[in-house]
């Protein structure tokens, strides 16, 4: 059975009290035992928020395509499985537009996670003009394809998919769980005519546009939707409690 994510993404916000605060709360939520929660909060506060947390897991919202060295700013997938961290973001579309992050740069950060026995969250999706030209499926299979084409499956297995809809984040627009739906599909599909059936089956794949307490029910019950990579939505507590219990 596939493991159901929530994961929050805070991206750059929350000062020192809110963040502690926010932390606090979510941690001690209730949820099912089957879900398993992530957050995601600026690197400051890593180390303070692995210490901290009972009942979720923390993970980096980036990581170093290097193993050390003079890369100021930087920090390594070593530096951060020293801190006891399971996961890192790789990817982010904002990571892919504002940093101009390639495929390739983005799949050498995945190696250096699985070199440091940590897990990716590795993210994929298509702009607005990709999809009203109906080069979605495309775009996705080609920011997938080096995941495809170099790793073996016990490798795959430690990755958790996050396919975000680059028009839908922060926009307020959302794909329609249909939409989210067939996108998941194929990405299994991709994994599957790959690998193997059970290989794809095993791999959570997260929606991440817009997902909110109003359309998280919907989303989640499509049946290749295994949970959701939450931006804005998770910077408030009642609203990404109500997210995590829409399963």
């Amino acid at each position: 059975m596939r493991k159901k994510i929530v994961a929050g993404n805070w991206k750059m916000n929350l000062n020192r009290e809110a963040a502690f605060q926010l932390i606090e709360t979510i941690d001690s939520l209730k949820f099912s035992n089957n879900l398993e929660v992530i957050i995601a909060p600026s690197s400051i506060y890593l180390e303070s928020f692995v210490g901290k947390v009972k009942n979720i897991n923390i993970s980096s919202q980036d990581v170093s395509a290097n193993d050390n060295g003079a890369y100021t700013g930087e920090f390594s997938a070593a530096m951060l499985s020293s801190l006891n961290l399971k996961y890192s973001i790789v990817g982010h579309s904002e990571r892919r537009q504002y940093h101009e992050e390639t495929d390739e740069m983005i799949f050498n950060k995945a190696k250096q996670l699985l070199k440091s026995n940590m897990s990716p969250i590795y993210c994929c999706g298509e702009l607005l003009e990709d999809r009203k030209s109906e080069n979605h499926y495309k775009v996705v299979a080609s920011q997938l394809q080096p995941l495809l084409d170099n790793l073996n499956s016990d490798e795959l297995e430690k990755f958790i998919i996050a396919y975000e809809p680059v028009w839908a984040i922060g926009t307020g627009l959302t794909a329609k769980p249909s939409d989210a739906q067939n996108m998941h599909s194929y990405i299994r599909a991709l994994i599957k005519n790959k690998f193997s059936s059970s290989i794809a089956d095993q791999i959570s794949i997260l929606y991440g546009g817009s997902c909110k307490a109003d359309n998280a029910k919907e989303l989640f019950s499509m049946v290749d939707v295994d949970g959701g990579l939450i931006g804005g939505a998770s910077l408030d507590a009642d609203s990404f409690s109500a997210i995590i219990n829409s399963f």
